[in-house]
């Protein structure tokens, strides 16, 4: 009797070891706060040289499916800083519609907040080359999209002067998410402008940038650059319009040197009390409370190889 005991016990510890060992296998760690697994990282030779050109420099190729029929967008974000599914949405959309990509993945990258009560440009390229896992490859073009949970080291409150968004790379851009939250009204608010329409708007203004507008690797067809703000459009209403850029990239700390003496610039900085003013304005008269490109600017990206 005292055997078959102990033959028993050795069967049912037998048993939960094997079962605790195939829960550990069968279940791979989720990346917490988005419900899907970690990027795998690039290997350390993966060719970055097509990502490192200067803003605009791919603009053909995000339009037009000669060299890449298909696109890759990295959302980076820290742990509880990931964009909206509405906003997501909204921006698979514009691209859609302005380009020929069709077959578009997103994918999102969580890693640890920078803890910095500010990021200036440098900061953020830094984050990017330590974090970043998706490249070009064959007939992928990716794109990088970081969501940042510290604002612009080049903001000044007491002016009103905030930044939204930046590009400073062909495929690299950073959405200053903490600023959005804290000018923009939760989606369940009831208010005419809410954080989705924010996010949305500052999305699609700064990949209008990637898109090369205006005269920034995509040619202007016709002359609507604003002679006062380069890059932007002087066509009332436009989502690439003038009024809602501001200031130098120096003046809002948006130039940058990195540590091989690369010059980093900002071609836009999206002013968020501007762009505020626009949605609300917007809110009050129609519907579609996002701006939408102007009819130049459309006839541009067609000049370049898109729709």
């Amino acid at each position: 009797m005292k055997k078959n005991r102990i033959f028993l016990l050795l069967v049912l510890m037998g048993f939960f070891i094997a079962c605790s060992s195939d829960g550990a296998t069968e279940t791979p760690p989720e990346n917490p706060g988005t419900g899907t697994t970690p990027p795998t990282p690039p290997p350390p030779d993966v060719d970055r040289s097509g990502n490192l050109l200067a803003t605009g420099a791919s603009a053909n190729d995000l339009l037009a499916n000669t060299n890449f029929d298909r696109l890759q967008i990295e959302i980076a974000h820290p742990p509880g800083f990931r964009p909206s599914v509405e906003t997501m949405a909204n921006f698979q959309d514009f691209v859609r519609l302005h380009s020929f990509k069709e077959d578009i993945e997103i994918i999102f990258n969580e890693f640890p907040s920078p803890n910095e009560e500010t990021l200036t440009l440098q900061e953020i390229d830094s984050l990017e080359q330590a974090n970043r896992t998706a490249f070009n490859d064959e007939n992928t073009l990716a794109v990088y999209i970081y969501f940042a949970d510290a604002p612009s080291d080049g903001d000044d409150e007491e002016e009103n002067l905030v930044t939204l968004g930046a590009v400073f790379r062909n495929t690299s851009m950073v959405i200053f998410e903490s600023t959005i939250r804290r000018l923009a009204p939760p989606d369940n608010s009831g208010a005419p402008v809410t954080l989705t329409d924010v996010e949305t708007a500052t999305l699609n203004h700064e990949f209008g940038h990637l898109f090369g507008l205006v005269n920034l690797g995509t040619e202007a067809i016709n002359d609507h650059e604003d002679v006062d703000a380069p890059n932007h459009c002087n066509v009332e209403g436009c989502l690439m319009q003038a009024q809602l850029e501001f200031g130098s990239p120096a003046a809002r700390g948006l130039v940058a040197l990195t540590g091989k003496g690369e010059r980093l610039s900002s071609a836009c900085t999206l002013s968020g009390v501007d762009l505020i003013k626009m949605l609300q304005s917007r809110a009050a008269r129609t519907s579609d409370v996002v701006p939408i490109l102007d009819d130049e600017c459309v006839l541009d990206l067609m000049g370049n190889g898109g729709r």
